[in-house]
């Protein structure tokens, strides 16, 4: 509607009340959707396995519950395994949660689903708040019907987590921009509270204080350029000091959230050195069709993943929104605000990409560490689908047959684009986040080229085959031993899911059976087949009667 009122063209009560409606239907086609992804998270979250880390995460979210309890003395928490260079926010919310009704790990399922619910609705109101209800509506529409995004937040402890952090954080600097040069106290503790949440999540967080000090730095040099520097210092300063509130409460957050970073001043900065070196015996992974060490992935390596990856509107959306924005941004009859904000969700999205290509770090697990940039690619996608819609609506009141068209066909692209990836998760299902999209050639072509079940999801569903197959053939357990069950996977989820008559291990020597994953490393046995776990056509995992039977290894290279 703008845009005709800058053409002179005349805009009636009618279209502004018609515009209005809309605007409350686009708000409430939001809460439906996440009121239906909600309905959907309580029925599924039980179908996901145990990962390679759950069991290590829920005990260090015993040990921070632990120290808290003891009054600060019990710290065993400030030294476990590796995991406090993280924060440990989810692990602690989850170990806090213990009172449900469900067991262990399918509570920290539930309150990973409902952390990632509130990432859907922050995303939400971050773009309604920078491009209106409709580019609120498509960045919610596009972020949940995203197999990376809504397939991680059920069992990633650390990702996912971060992720929602991350656009908390984008939706306070959004507000602090808006309100420069002087953010309200409500604002300073908003940001406050972001910083906590994204550093006590992960170190990572400082991409959120460079898009912050990008946004503001334009700022600066606009305002120095047309008022001269001393007005647009002063208004910088003005603009620091009435963040300064936040400050004690960002510390807060994040000593809650991360004790070991406060345990001594330079925990930090410790922990910044140890993630710049790879901290792990290197191993390899499939990608591109070649089997690579992670330390020596291509510059190509998270790029590629995003283009294949992210659901062919998601992507082309993100992609035109990130151009528009950075065009608009160049825009000098833009107020500088305004250019601000878009330059803020540009650097959201570009910076960590950047720094990743040109530094290439060790890359591994797909793309799971860069799930933060998923909420504000999200609102750019907003903003193209704002733009065409506008476009559309503008074009049926010059030409109301065009329009028509131009509609028609919009529509036809947004219900494919969003049905055709919610589809495919149903497919695979509870695997979502092993999504492939048409460019790799689906799932199914990807399966040779690149890693899918990368968390080991599957062997849940193989364990509890393996116990139906033994309960169909009336096996019972031998009388003097347990049953021996070799696992090319992460252990805990077939521990947890065979129970105590099994037990788990690497060697398949006088194994009664071998549970496989799907992945490139784990050997194809030629021994009888009990069974498969198949979603979307695609072998998730395998299990097999090796009793009679001799192999000395699972995997199919050594050293893997």
């Amino acid at each position: 509607m703008s845009r005709l009122i800058a053409r002179g063209l005349p805009v009636s009560p009618p279209i502004i009340a018609r515009e209005t409606s809309i605007e409350a239907l686009c708000d409430q086609c939001a809460i439906v959707m996440l009121v239906a992804l909600s309905a959907l998270a309580l029925a599924t979250f039980r179908d996901y396995g145990l990962s390679w880390d759950d069991y290590t995460h829920s005990q260090y979210g015993d040990l921070l519950l632990k120290l808290y309890s003891s009054g600060l003395h019990d710290r065993r928490a400030l030294s476990w395994v590796n995991l406090y260079y993280y924060g440990g926010g989810f692990d602690l919310l989850a170990a806090a949660a213990k009172l449900s009704p469900f067991t262990l790990f399918e509570t920290r399922r539930l309150v990973g689903a409902a952390i990632g619910l509130l990432g859907l609705f922050v995303t939400w109101r971050a773009g309604r708040r920078v491009g209106g209800p409709l580019t609120g509506l498509i960045a919610l529409a596009l972020l949940g019907a995203c197999p990376l995004y809504y397939g991680e937040i059920f069992m990633n402890p650390k990702d996912a987590p971060f992720a929602v952090a991350m656009a908390i954080l984008l939706l306070a600097s959004v507000r602090a921009i808006e309100e420069y040069p002087r953010a309200s106290v409500a604002t300073s503790a908003f940001v406050g509270a972001g910083f906590g949440l994204a550093f006590g999540s992960r170190i990572m967080a400082a991409f959120g204080g460079l898009d912050l000090l990008g946004a503001v730095a334009f700022l600066v040099g606009v305002q120095a350029r047309a008022e001269g520097a001393a007005v647009a210092g002063a208004r910088l300063g003005r603009f620091v000091l009435s963040l300064l509130p936040g400050v004690p409460l960002a510390y807060l957050v994040m000593a809650f959230l991360w004790p070991w970073a406060v345990a001594e001043p330079a925990n930090p900065f410790r922990a910044v050195e140890y993630f710049s070196r790879f901290f792990e015996k290197p191993w390899s992974e499939l990608f591109a069709g070649a089997v690579t060490a992670v330390t020596d992935m291509p510059r190509s390596y998270v790029p590629t993943l995003l283009t294949l990856k992210l659901p062919e509107l998601f992507l082309a959306l993100g992609l035109g929104g990130w151009l528009g924005a950075l065009a608009m941004a160049a825009r000098r009859d833009l107020a500088p605000i305004r250019r601000a904000v878009l330059i803020l969700l540009t650097l959201a999205v570009l910076l960590p990409l950047a720094v990743t290509v040109a530094l290439r770090p060790a890359m591994y697990n797909g793309i799971r560490h860069f799930i933060f940039i998923l909420p504000p690619l999200a609102i750019l996608a907003g903003f193209t689908g704002t733009w065409l819609v506008g476009a559309a609506r503008d074009l049926s009141l010059l030409s109301p047959a065009a329009g028509i068209a131009l509609r028609v066909a919009l529509s036809l692209a947004f219900a494919i684009g969003i049905g055709g990836p919610v589809v495919a998760m149903a497919r695979l299902h509870p695997y979502e986040y092993t999504y492939f999209n048409a460019l790799a050639g689906g799932v199914s072509q990807a399966r040779e080229h690149y890693m899918l079940d990368y968390w080991g999801l599957s062997l849940k569903q193989a364990s509890q085959g393996l116990l139906a197959k033994l309960a169909d053939r009336a096996e019972r357990k031998p009388r003097d031993r347990l049953w021996k069950v070799a696992v090319c996977g992460p252990h805990r989820s077939p521990e947890v899911e065979l129970g105590p008559d099994f037990e788990i291990t690497w060697d398949p020597k006088a194994a009664d059976f071998a549970m496989m994953l799907g992945e490139f490393y784990c050997r194809t046995l030629d021994a009888p087949l009990m069974l498969e776990v198949v979603r979307a056509g695609i072998v998730f995992a395998r299990v097999y009667d090796i009793r009679g039977r001799s192999y000395h290894t699972l995997l199919t290279l050594p050293g893997l």
